[in-house]
């Protein structure tokens, strides 16, 4: 008798978080394949390039964004 999906979650749990992410990704390869979401990828540097080009993006200093994260994680830590 194979193994039922609450079976599968639950040993899947039992892994390091890093066997987990490499099992995310095997599983998301397999149900989607890999043209598609390079094509994807493709579409959305695109869009992003053309936003750039056009200026209508506005650009954050890396320093605000890794100040406004790091902001984030100290309150979800309290």
């Amino acid at each position: 008798m194979p193994l039922t999906f609450e079976q599968i979650k639950a040993e899947a749990m039992k892994l390091s978080p890093e066997e987990r992410a490499d099992l995310a990704d095997l599983l998301w390869v397999s149900a989607c394949p890999r043209e598609e979401v390079e094509a994807a990828w493709d579409a959305e540097i695109a869009r992003r390039v053309a936003e750039m080009d056009a200026g209508t993006v506005e650009f954050i200093p890396s320093e605000l964004v890794m100040a406004e994260i790091r902001e984030k994680i100290r309150k979800a830590g309290e």
